[in-house]
């Protein structure tokens, strides 16, 4: 996936600002149009992904129609200026000219027309989200003359028609229903469903009744010179960039917003000619599951569009072979070339004229996570790619979507078992998601971010527009549509659950529900949708988190693990999160939060006696309860990571975080209080009618205690190395139960190497009297114990005073854990909490903040302090060891700022080691230049 630059993400004034800078600090190019014959595919960022292709294959020798590309550094100049380059339409003009005498036509000539396409191409691939026209240089006499050279009066006007309204809403920007309307109407009159069933007649009506709404609606006619609409098609893709849809895709997929849009203008083909004309869409593999063979759709007598739209029933690919045999095994021939040459599998448009076949399009062909591993595993074992590529063209986003839960397979049973498995349609994009239904694409995303509900976005057929709701969406859900479609592109793009084609959904958008089967779901209801399986549930299902044993999935995470030097280790509290941890492949646990494990129901009660404590010897019969619950806890973790480090944090919280709330034990005071007094003003002094007096006496001390312990900011107050100093008892049990739990394990056979972790230092002296009192501790259980273990204290580095004086911090500390989350908070001074809730989201729409600092790290800010924490502790203690613990431990770029650091591990949730492990590799891959 490419990267977001600085000025990706800018709102339209934003934009345009930052693409005049553009064009003012480059030197414009005389030469703003290349036919296809004179680029190349190393070409993509001047004349787009598309357009390079085109002149890839054209440069290969294979069927491309002719035609020529308007440069993206051309768009940007329009952009800025409003209008056309000097020169560029003469250029265009002239490299028209070329055109046509390669094609033997003429654009506007009514004896041999020429007619050609103008279609958008980015230098990155965005599907659908630009705008394309069709059919341009038709007009009143170049109709009469198609129909005349093609003996079909029907194709002619159907590619009449298609033109006006494709130059009503994409040049003119009219809506597109009254256009729907009219065809809608017409079909109706006809008894037909589809507009291929409409004869040429009728398509000659709906042409002039199109044309009519082009001049009701912008006061001009259409326009009929071919050369004006040419020009007024290609201003259209220009603009088109700056669409929303679009602008909402490089959103959403790391594009940057000025890179521009190249236009590509190409020699019409048509497939839409008779019964031995057709078009298609494939990809070279199977970009669902990655399995080795040509997979998508075509239609017979049709335009492209057809195909991708979803308003006719497309056919199998395979079944080509059969229909037109002949121009199969060319496809074929064509396919096997493009991937081999491209060491990728590519995405192809295709069209047969009358027998010919032509080649319209090739790109890198999205696809799922789970096809992605085996596409990458398999191109390496096939030799086209290293496996270092391979392990590259997988991003750690796809081993995030792998991992994204699926249904239960014992809920699916009973969900089919009373009748809840409503339909089955296209498994387009695997995973499982659950939602209420939202008909349109601006409901489902206001729904899915101002209310926080999951959504299932539910359509006839995706378009373009819809983008905004599908990015917001849990899943996509749609009625019509093939494993080509829009809506199929898109969610294997953004790893979105999504089932296709579902033909048994009768969906009614004005109505706003849909029925199947003979019962109703309105907006609002809850379905549930398996994009493995293609099956679509009633109701909300549960979930369960998939098996990670994909040999596919294993096989590169084991290259992976070759070529990264980070070690990948795990946050975990519990001997069971520990398991997975390592099933997942960490190496290590960098965080446990011992507090964690205080909040078990049949332990807080003797946490909270302890923390109310009236002496010494109370607080000590509390500790002695502790002690050997926590000593269980951790000679679980040691067990289940035999051979492996374990680093337990003491305990960091302040202690008020174990007790009830203040406010709401001064409400069940008061609560209780009144109800105490209403009652004794009829009855006799001590008496107590509600039994309330126990109750009442124990919140009273509650909430003496929480008083007592209220701090105007407990977040940096009593709390970490300072509440280990205040309250000593407390951190020696913890350390004893640790090592009592190590020699127990050693005594099995279990290799324990634990850590122990001082939170929240400041000071070295802090970090300097704690291990002092530790370390007495750790000496006499060793002593009773008659076992050696080897252990280490270290320290989190989480405040700014930390790491600038790390190298006194050292001195004390045999290894360092950066708390990002912490330490991103002191550093900006803000509360996550109120920062996440509050003004933070203001700042990232305002681009105040590049990117939110508590999911990645602030390299300028934070990072510098890691940077000069490394260094200065590195200088007192050379072997020191370092890593990370925050949630930043399992995000790609902070991962890839760790490596630079010289970190030694980064550590994450369990569920994210798979993706560090994948993220480490990308790291040293780049930095080695392995691609």
């Amino acid at each position: 996936m490419p990267r977001t630059s600085e000025r990706s993400r800018l709102q339209k004034p934003a934009q345009k600002l930052s693409i005049r800078r553009v064009a003012a600090r480059r030197t414009p190019r005389s030469k703003w149009v290349y036919l296809f014959d004179e680029g190349d595919a190393s070409m993509k960022a001047l004349l787009g992904g598309k357009g390079a292709n085109l002149a890839e294959m054209t440069k290969l020798g294979l069927p491309v129609p002719p035609g020529l590309i308007v440069t993206t550094e051309a768009c940007n100049a329009y952009l800025a200026a409003g209008g056309f380059a000097p020169r560029l339409w003469d250029q265009v003009v002239a490299a028209l000219a070329k055109v046509e005498r390669r094609a033997g036509k003429k654009l506007g000539d009514e004896k041999n027309p020429l007619l050609v396409s103008c279609r958008s191409g980015a230098k990155f691939s965005m599907p659908g989200m630009m705008d394309t026209v069709l059919n341009i240089g038709m007009n009143d006499a170049v109709v009469e003359r198609m129909a005349e050279l093609s003996g079909d009066r029907r194709f002619a006007f159907d590619a009449y028609r298609r033109l006006v309204q494709m130059f009503g809403t994409v040049v003119l920007g009219l809506p597109d229903a009254p256009f729907e309307e009219i065809l809608g109407r017409h079909r109706r009159l006809r008894g037909v469903r589809n507009d291929a069933d409409l004869g040429a007649d009728d398509l000659a009506a709906i042409t002039d009744e199109f044309k009519v709404i082009v001049r009701e609606r912008t006061g001009n006619p259409f326009p009929t010179d071919p050369l004006a609409q040419l020009r007024l098609a290609i201003e259209a893709v220009f603009r088109s960039w700056n669409g929303k849809r679009a602008i909402d895709y490089r959103n959403a997929a790391g594009i940057a917003h000025d890179l521009g849009t190249a236009v590509n203008i190409q020699t019409m083909v048509f497939g839409n000619l008779g019964a031995d004309s057709a078009t298609g869409v494939v990809t070279t593999r199977n970009v669902t599951t990655g399995v080795p063979e040509i997979e998508g759709d075509w239609l017979v007598n049709a335009q492209g569009e057809d195909v991708v739209a979803g308003t006719r029933e497309t056919n199998p690919i395979a079944t080509l072979a059969e229909a037109m045999p002949r121009v199969w095994g060319e496809f074929v021939r064509h396919c096997r070339r493009l991937e081999r040459h491209y060491r990728e599998v590519q995405d192809i448009e295709f069209t047969v004229e009358r027998g010919k076949l032509w080649m319209l399009q090739t790109r890198d062909a999205k696809r799922t996570a789970q096809a992605a591993m085996r596409i990458a595993v398999e191109l390496a074992n096939e030799r086209l790619i290293t496996r270092a590529q391979a392990v590259q063209r997988v991003s750690p986003e796809h081993v995030d979507f792998f991992l994204h839960p699926q249904f239960d397979a014992e809920v699916r049973k009973a969900a089919k078992a009373r009748g809840d498995l409503i339909a089955s349609g296209l498994n387009v994009s695997p995973g499982a998601a659950s939602g209420v239904l939202a008909f349109d694409a601006d409901v489902a995303e206001r729904w899915a971010r101002e209310d926080r509900k999951d959504v299932i976005m539910v359509r006839p057929e995706t378009k373009p527009d819809d983008v905004h709701g599908m990015l917001a969406a849990r899943g996509i859900l749609t009625s019509r549509g093939g494993r080509t479609s829009h809506a199929a592109l898109v969610a294997r793009q953004f790893g979105k659950p999504a089932v296709v084609g579902v033909s048994a959904l009768d969906v009614d958008e004005k109505a706003r529900l849909f029925n199947v089967g003979g019962r109703t779901f309105r907006e609002g209801d809850a379905v549930s949708i398996d994009g493995t399986t293609g099956e679509v549930y009633a109701g909300a299902l549960e979930t369960v988190v998939p098996d990670f044993n994909d040999p596919f999935l294993l096989t590169l995470l084991k290259w992976a693990d070759g070529f990264r030097t980070l070690g990948v280790w795990a946050n975990a509290d519990y001997p069971r999160d520990a398991t997975r941890a390592r099933q997942y492949g960490a190496e290590g646990i960098g965080l446990t939060r011992t507090e964690h494990m205080f909040f078990e129901t049949e332990r807080l009660p003797i946490v909270q006696r302890m923390i109310l404590a009236k002496d010494d010897a109370e607080r000590d019969a509390c500790l002695a309860q502790l002690l050997p619950i926590q000593r269980e806890d951790f000679a679980g973790l040691f067990r289940a990571m035999d051979g492996l480090p374990v680093t337990i944090r003491l305990i960091d919280p302040p202690l008020h975080e174990f007790l009830p709330s203040h406010d709401d034990l001064l409400r069940d005071v008061t609560e209780m209080e009144t109800r105490q007094r209403i009652a004794g003003a009829e009855l006799a002094a001590g008496a107590d009618p509600l039994g309330l007096a126990g109750a009442l006496a124990t919140k009273r001390k509650l909430l003496a205690a929480v008083e007592g312990m209220r701090e105007a900011n407990p977040m940096l107050g009593l709390r970490g190395v300072r509440l280990g100093i205040h309250l000593p008892a407390l951190v020696r049990m913890q350390v004893r139960a640790i090592l009592e739990a190590a020699c127990a394990c050693t005594r099995e056979g279990v290799k324990v190497k634990p850590k122990i972790m001082i939170p929240l230092t400041a000071h070295n002296n802090e970090l300097k009297v704690e291990r002092a009192i530790l370390e007495a501790e750790a000496a006499a259980v060793t002593t009773e114990q008659g076992i050696r273990v080897r252990y280490q204290f270290g320290t989190m580095i989480e405040i700014p005073r930390a790491a600038i004086t790390a190298d006194q911090i050292a001195k004390h500390a045999e290894f360092f854990s950066f708390g990002t989350n912490d330490l991103t908070q002191t550093t900006f001074g803000i509360s996550r909490d109120d920062a996440e809730t509050g003004f933070l989201q203001e700042y990232l729409e305002k681009r105040i903040l590049p990117e939110n600092p508590f999911a990645t790290l602030d390299q300028s800010g934070v990072g510098k302090l890691m940077q000069v924490g490394v260094a200065l502790g590195r200088r007192t203690r050379p072997d020191l060891e370092v890593g990370i613990c925050g949630e930043h431990g399992g995000d790609p770029k902070s991962i890839a700022f760790c490596h630079s650091l010289g970190l030694d591990y980064v550590s994450c949730s369990p569920y994210r080691v798979p993706i560090a492990r994948l993220a480490a590799a990308h790291a040293a891959l780049a930095v080695a230049g392995a691609v």
